[in-house]
C-alpha cells in the first residue's frame, strides 16, 4: 500500500494541475511535490540539431538498414546517442515502432516486425561498458557530468543516481536522476524515428523489454505514441521493493519514504505516471520477476484514467520469460497501432470464498467464453515476497460459464493468493492470453474457514518439487529421483510455501546411490555454498546438512537456519557429473542441539 503522506500529497497535486515555468526545477521542499505533466513540460524532444552521423548503412534481401549517431540535449547538455534503424526497402507510410532493449543489454532490431512492414528503430542507452560482450561496439556517448547515465559500474563513476545524489543527500529535482536521462533520451529517439521518411506520423508504437518496459510508462504519456507493450519492468521498485516493503507482510512495516523517494514516487517512478497515461498499454509479466511485482504491478491500471486502453498477463512461476503468453505483444500493436479487427478479451471477474465445508475456493468468471481455449488457475499461500512465491496449480472445475478451484491453506489466518490465466483464440493470428486480477485474502477474515494443507513429510516422491529430475527405480527398488541436466543441476523452489518450507533449526537430510564418486555443489541463494562430496557405493548411503554448512564467499559467513531459504540447488561440481546420482527421501529432519 502507498504511504499515506504519499497519497495525500499526490492527490492534492492532481487536483492543482499547475504547471512550473520552463527551466524551474522544482525543489522536493517545495509545498507541493511536482508530478510528470509538470516536469515533461519543461523539455521539448524536438529542439535542436540531430546532427545525424551515418555510422553504416546498407540495403539487402530488401531491407534498407542504418545506424548513426544523433544528439539530445539534456540539462543544458549534448548526449550523442546510438541509433539503430530498419525498414523495408521502398516503404512508404510504414508504421513505426521504438523497440528499447534491457539492462546492461544491447540495441537489436526485431526483424519480424520489418518484414511484417513496420519501420524499427532502437536506441542505445547504456553507455559505454567494460564488459566483453559489450566493449567496442557503437554505443551512446554521455558528457562526464552525466556519467550516472552510465549502467555498468565497472566504468568509472558509473553511479546512478536515484533517491540520493553521490554524496548522500536528497535528490531535489526529478531531472538529477539517471531514470530522467533515459526517459529524455527515448523522446529524442521518438522524434528522430518520426523524422525518416518511410514513416506514417499517426502511427507509432513501442515495446521496452526489462528496464526497457520499466521506460515505457514515460513514453506511454507522448500524445505522439498510439501504443506500447512493456515487458516485465513497470516501477513498484524504487522504495518498496528497494526496502523490502511488501504489499501483503503482516505486520505491515512502518517505512516513511525519505524526501528523495518521496520525490521520485510522485514525479520520477514509472507509476507515478499512471494517471497522466495517453497510450494503450499492456503489461506482459512473470509471476516471480523481481521487476515491481506482480499484485503492486497491476495497481497501476487503477491509476489510469477512464477510456484508456490497458490489459496484462502473468506467466505463472515465469522469472524473465513470457513465452506461455500467445501473441500479445504483436496482436496489441496491430490493435491498436495498426487499428486492426481485432477483438481483445473483456475482464474476467474472481474472488476467494469459502466453500460449504469452511475450505477456501477460487472462483472465475470470464467476460465471455466466446473464443476461450484454455482456463488455467493457480494459488500460493503466505509469502509477502513475491518474486519467491510459489505457485501451485488449483485444479478447477466448470461449472456453467464459471470455474471453481478448491484452495487448501495450512493457516487460515495467513494469506491465501490466486490469479487466473485465459486464453483466447480468433480470426487473427496466435492467441491472446490475460490474466485475471491478483486476488487476496485471509481465509479466517472471510467466516468459518478450515485449514486443510498438510506439510510434506519429503521433498521428492510422486509429487517432486524439484525441477529438471525425473522419477527412477534405484537398488532395493527405493524409489527416486535423478538429474536430467548435467550442467543445471536440480533446484527446488517451493521452499517459500509452508507446505515444503524447513522448520527452524532443521538440517537437510538425503538418501543418495552412486557407483563413482563425484562432488556437487549446494547453493541456497544469497551466495550461500557448500561443496559436498558424494562417495561411491553399491548400496544407498545417507547425508545430512545443517545450514551452518553453507557459506557465503570470502566473508565465510554460517547460512543461519534453512527457514530463512526459499530456494536451493543441487549441480555438478566443474567437471563433475550430477546426473550419475540418485536421490531419495529427501527431507526435512531436527536438527541436534
Amino acid at each position: 500500500m502507498i504511504p499515506r503522506s504519499v497519497v495525500t500529497t499526490i492527490a492534492s497535486i492532481l487536483l492543482a494541475l499547475l504547471l512550473v515555468p520552463a527551466g524551474s526545477p522544482l525543489p522536493a521542499a517545495a509545498e507541493t511535490l511536482p508530478i510528470p505533466p509538470e516536469v515533461w513540460a519543461r523539455y521539448d524532444p524536438d529542439a535542436g540539431d540531430f546532427k545525424e552521423e551515418i555510422v553504416s548503412e546498407e540495403t539487402k534481401d530488401g531491407i534498407y538498414r542504418r545506424d548513426s549517431y544523433i544528439s539530445a540535449y539534456v540539462n543544458g547538455e549534448e548526449i550523442r546517442v546510438f541509433c539503430t534503424y530498419a525498414v523495408k526497402a521502398g516503404a512508404r507510410n510504414a508504421p513505426g515502432l521504438l523497440d528499447v532493449h534491457g539492462w546492461m543489454s544491447y540495441p537489436k532490431i526485431d526483424l519480424s516486425y520489418v518484414q511484417d512492414g513496420w519501420a524499427v528503430m532502437a536506441h542505445d542507452y547504456r553507455g559505454r561498458s567494460l564488459s566483453k560482450n559489450a566493449s567496442g561496439l557503437p554505443c551512446t556517448i554521455y558528457p562526464e557530468s552525466m556519467s550516472h547515465g552510465l549502467m555498468d559500474r565497472q566504468v568509472p563513476n558509473a553511479r546512478q543516481i536515484k533517491a540520493t545524489l553521490p554524496d548522500g543527500s536528497d535528490i531535489t529535482a526529478p531531472e538529477q536522476t539517471s531514470d530522467y536521462l533515459w526517459y529524455a533520451i527515448q523522446r529524442r529517439v521518438l522524434s528522430y524515428l518520426l523524422a525518416q521518411k518511410e514513416v506514417d506520423q499517426t502511427r507509432i508504437g513501442a515495446r521496452g523489454y526489462s528496464y526497457g518496459g520499466t521506460l515505457m510508462w514515460n513514453l506511454a504519456m507522448d500524445s505522439r505514441v498510439k501504443a506500447v507493450v512493456a515487458y516485465f519492468g513497470i516501477g513498484w521498485i524504487d522504495y518498496y521493493r528497494d526496502r523490502n516493503v511488501w504489499m501483503y507482510e503482516v505486520p505491515p512495516k512502518n517505512q516513511p519514504p525519505t524526501p528523495g523517494e518521496e520525490l521520485v514516487l510522485a514525479a520520477v517512478a514509472p507509476e507515478s505516471h499512471a494517471p497522466h497515461i495517453k497510450a494503450a498499454c499492456l503489461w506482459l509479466n512473470g509471476s516471480n520477476d523481481h521487476h515491481g511485482g506482480q499484485e503492486r504491478g497491476e495497481q497501476t491500471f487503477g491509476m489510469f484514467q477512464p477510456g484508456v486502453p490497458w490489459s496484462f498477463a502473468h506467466q505463472a512461476r515465469g522469472h524473465h520469460n513470457t513465452d506461455k503468453l500467445g501473441n500479445d505483444c504483436k496482436l496489441w500493436l496491430e490493435k491498436y497501432v495498426l487499428d486492426k479487427a481485432i477483438d481483445w478479451p473483456a475482464r474476467p471477474t474472481t474472488e476467494i470464498r469459502l466453500d460449504a465445508e469452511g475450505v477456501p475456493e477460487f472462483v472465475l468468471t470470464p467476460a465471455t467464453v466466446t473464443g476461450l481455449d484454455t482456463v488455467e488457475a493457480w494459488y500460493a499461500l503466505k509469502e509477502p515476497v513475491s518474486f519467491i512465491r510459489h505457485w501451485r496449480d488449483a485444479k478447477l472445475e466448470r461449472r456453467g460459464d464459471t470455474w471453481v478451484a478448491s484452495l487448501p491453506v495450512a493457516n487460515v489466518d495467513d494469506y491465501v493468493f490466486a490469479f487466473a490465466n485465459l486464453t483466447y483464440s480468433g480470426s487473427y493470428e496466435g492467441s491472446i492470453v490475460i490474466s485475471s486480477d491478483f486476488t487476496a485474502v485471509i481465509p479466517s477474515q472471510l467466516g468459518t474457514a478450515v485449514a486443510t494443507d498438510t506439510r510434506a513429510d519429503s521433498l521428492a516422491g510422486d509429487d517432486s518439487p524439484w525441477s529438471d529430475t525425473s522419477p527412477v527405480e534405484g537398488v532395493g527398488g527405493v524409489m527416486g529421483i535423478r538429474p536430467l541436466n548435467k550442467n543445471r543441476g536440480m533446484t527446488c523452489s517451493t521452499l517459500s510455501d509452508p507446505k515444503w518450507k524447513a522448520p527452524k533449526g532443521a538440517v537437510l537430510s538425503f538418501k543418495y546411490y552412486c557407483t563413482q564418486p563425484q562432488t556437487l555443489i549446494l547453493d541456497a541463494g544469497s551466495n550461500f555454498t557448500a561443496t559436498i562430496d558424494i562417495t561411491a557405493s553399491d548400496d544407498w548411503q545417507s547425508m545430512q546438512i545443517p545450514a551452518g554448512q553453507l557459506q557465503r564467499g570470502a566473508s565465510r559467513q554460517a547460512l543461519p537456519d534453512w527457514s530463512t531459504v526459499s530456494q536451493i540447488t543441487l549441480k555438478s561440481a566443474p567437471g563433475e557429473d550430477i546426473t550419475k546420482v540418485i536421490f531419495a527421501d529427501i527431507k526435512w529432519v531436527p536438527g541436534t542441539r
